[in-house]
């Protein structure tokens, strides 16, 4: 009787370390939450899965870590991504941005969160986040959801459903893409970059944002500019197809204007490169500007190119670079 007694008085002793260590690593994930949402959701996804805008345009795509398991990656390799970054990939390294203290809090967040407990994170919507009200847009959630296609023919759609289609189309498409489509097909060529901007359309600066700011879309206004394709008259061949080619693969970061100014690329740490700099371009060439697109930059968001464009299409848009944004010494 006497060892049960003094069993459970130990327990009882124990006890308050228990609760304060458990409270630590609560601090810990929850400080790892906040560094995860600041510097990875854009291409990870808030929920880990990598459902993002941003994914769509990255080859290879963003890790999904809810496909993960605690065997199919190791937290010592999640530290050297998070480190040193991921070559041949747009994952770039964090040493010298972030301490490795933040480092291993960010990885044990992911690893709890998404691979081992596969939750949902956070709630992106939310007043803190600039969203208020966010349920008035509800007619809209199964659009963004991809509960219905966008593409499905108006005449099948209630009226409710086609309020909520409207409503998707002007509030929402710009960071939920087309969230889902039956044949998502040539209608989708001209894919929003940035943030949402009021109904602002992307090459028509013609048409003013509204004045009444209802919620975090208007914060993004100072952004549209640089998504306003330049108009150059007299381009070439070459260098028309070099605008092709730049404003669907290269604007999403470097801005329509290649100012790198938008709000993706006023987001990213290091930032993209201005290519309208006289400074840092006037000791650019093509070989160099060439090297750079084909195969990457290191400890940088940019990825190598080499797989997914040929070289006469990187040479197609330097030679739009050359002639929209800044002269590129041969």
């Amino acid at each position: 009787m006497g060892g049960l007694v003094a069993a459970l008085a130990a327990v009882q002793l124990a006890a308050p370390a228990f609760a304060a260590e458990a409270r630590k690593d609560e601090a810990r994930l929850e400080a790892g939450r906040k560094i995860y949402n600041f510097r990875c959701y854009f291409c990870h996804g808030y929920s880990g899965d990598a459902k993002t805008l941003a994914a769509t345009y990255l080859q290879p795509r963003p890790r999904d870590f809810t496909e993960d398991d605690e065997r199919s990656i190791s937290r010592e390799q999640m530290l050297a991504a998070v480190r040193d970054g991921k070559p041949g990939t747009a994952m770039k390294g964090f040493r010298g941005i972030i301490s490795d203290a933040d480092v291993e809090k960010v990885v044990d967040f992911v690893r709890d969160e998404f691979i081992r407990r596969k939750a949902p994170n956070t709630r992106y919507h939310t007043p803190e986040n600039g969203w208020t009200n966010h349920e008035r847009n509800k007619l809209a959630f199964p659009f963004a959801t991809g509960q219905i296609p966008l593409d499905r023919p108006w005449d099948q759609l209630s009226a409710a459903e086609q309020q909520g289609k409207r409503l998707f189309l002007s509030t929402c498409v710009t960071c939920h893409d087309h969230a889902r489509t039956e044949d998502p097909g040539p209608a989708w060529g001209g894919r929003p970059l940035s943030y949402p901007r009021n109904h602002f359309d992307p090459g028509d600066d013609t048409k003013p944002a509204p004045a009444t700011k209802l919620d975090a879309i208007a914060s993004a206004s100072p952004y549209k500019l640089h998504d306003v394709v330049p108009q150059v008259a007299g381009l070439t061949a070459k260098e028309k197809r070099g605008e092709t080619l730049y404003q669907s693969n290269c604007a999403f970061c470097h801005a329509a204007t290649g100012t790198g100014r938008n709000w993706i690329g006023s987001f990213m740490e290091p930032h993209p490169r201005d290519l309208t700099d006289p400074k840092f371009m006037k000791n650019m060439t093509r070989q160099r500007l060439a090297h750079t697109i084909r195969e990457g930059l290191a400890n940088t968001s940019m990825p190598a190119w080499k797989s997914v464009l040929k070289d006469d299409e990187i040479e197609a848009i330097i030679a739009y670079i050359s002639r929209v944004f800044h002269p590129v010494r041969s």
